[in-house]
């Protein structure tokens, strides 16, 4: 009897130990971030594969030659061939870069900045899943918006010796992260060529590229919302976007939610899981898509900017991104309210590890499987790991060519 007693106290006392509690609690957090990777995973897989078989056709030399100006026509231009570009806001930053240095507009460079962390397919398609249908539409109706609002502060305050400046610092070369990536053009040119043993090989190198691009985000962005989701208190999240006043909190949501984003340090698609669980938390429905528009504003980025453009434009750019991005948000948020199409429902998925025989497994099984073709070629036909290796350092305009050559002879 003694010897029952004694293993129960030690049973106890161990289930009771701060150690126990730790592991617990990590436990919570890894199975909210397992959780919503499965649910997304198939969406990101096919998202990404749509992405690289558009980045396929559409060549990066001919976008430096599209951009001359900040006209309508040449934003608009701009716009679209950031859809068609790499979601990595690494290598959308460097190319944006990339395009100014080639003569590029400064404006459409921003333009097409934007859109290509913004307007992707792979973000619509996450967002649709974590979060629903009427955030998608948020996003590619404020995402137009937030272009239109950046080209019109820059019209207004951007004057052309802070330009010149930004020219002179750009041209210094100072590198940011995922150069290699943003210089790397894989497409073979046409549509009737992405049939061909070619344009299956830089489909798979524009996949592959891409995931080893922001994986880290992606990655970074679940393992974030695990833990805030099994450690945050819901408590925390509606004293600070004031979820129990309406009318205030629908302005304050766009106005806080980039500052939230800028501490978050993830960008790209990792973003989407974090806004999912500021949803379920209370941050109105603006200020989620203003938390995703701003990307583009967490603090490494901001020092990229600084290192490509020196100080001085990287505040311009901060101030009138941050302005842009919560008028978007904004904008939508009374919109949306105005033609009853806001959501309301705070049911993000946002769930510990679940897996049963559904559509999602399913679809996570036949995406791995493309995944999987998808890079068996790239690693046999495409790029390799000296590709891989490349992806940070700058290349040169003769290797760049030579490489280029080399791989869709």
């Amino acid at each position: 009897m003694g010897g029952h007693g004694r293993r129960g106290r030690v049973a106890r006392a161990v289930r009771n130990s701060p150690l126990t509690h730790l592991l617990h609690e990590l436990w919570r957090a890894l199975s909210f971030a397992f959780g919503m990777t499965w649910e997304i995973l198939w969406a990101l897989i096919l998202g990404f594969a749509l992405s690289a078989v558009v980045q396929a056709v559409v060549s990066k030399n001919a976008l430096r030659k599209l951009l001359p100006d900040s006209s309508p026509r040449s934003l608009a231009i701009a716009s679209g061939l950031g859809v068609a570009s790499s979601s990595c806001s690494y290598a959308s930053v460097a190319l944006a870069r990339s395009l100014f240095r080639r003569g590029a507009d400064f404006t459409a460079a921003m333009a097409f900045e934007i859109a290509s962390t913004n307007l992707v397919i792979e973000l619509g398609i996450v967002m649709a899943l974590l979060l629903g249908w009427q955030f998608v539409v948020g996003e590619y109706v404020g995402g137009p918006l937030m272009i239109v609002f950046v080209a019109v502060l820059f019209r207004a305050f951007l004057r052309p010796k802070l330009v010149a400046e930004a020219r002179a610092e750009a041209e210094k070369g100072r590198l940011g992260s995922m150069e290699g990536h943003a210089d790397m053009d894989m497409s073979v040119g046409a549509v009737r060529r992405l049939f061909t043993p070619a344009g299956f090989t830089a489909t798979a190198d524009s996949f592959v590229m891409d995931w080893a691009a922001v994986l880290r985000d992606v990655v970074g962005g679940l393992l974030i919302a695990g833990a805030l989701a099994a450690w945050v208190p819901d408590s925390f999240w509606r004293g600070l976007f004031l979820e129990h006043h309406t009318t205030l909190a629908r302005v304050w949501g766009p106005l806080i939610g980039p500052l939230v984003a800028m501490l978050s340090f993830v960008c790209s698609i990792g973003n989407v899981p974090l806004a999912a669980v500021l949803w379920n938390g209370g941050i109105s429905f603006g200020g989620v898509l203003s938390f995703v528009f701003a990307d583009l504003l967490i603090l490494p980025i901001l020092d990229i900017y600084r290192r490509y453009y020196g100080w001085r434009t990287a505040a311009f750019l901060f101030g009138t991104f941050y302005v842009a991005m919560a008028s978007a948000g904004l904008a939508v948020e009374f919109l949306f309210h105005g033609v009853g199409i806001e959501r309301t429902a705070r049911n993000a998925k946002v769930e510990m590890a679940s897996v049963t025989w559904n559509y999602t497994t399913y679809l996570n099984i036949a995406m791995l499987l493309v995944g999987a073709a998808l890079t068996w070629r790239y690693f046999r036909r495409g790029g390799g790991w000296s590709m891989l290796k490349m992806m940070d350092a700058p290349m040169d305009e003769h290797a760049h060519h030579h490489h280029h050559e080399h791989r869709h002879a």
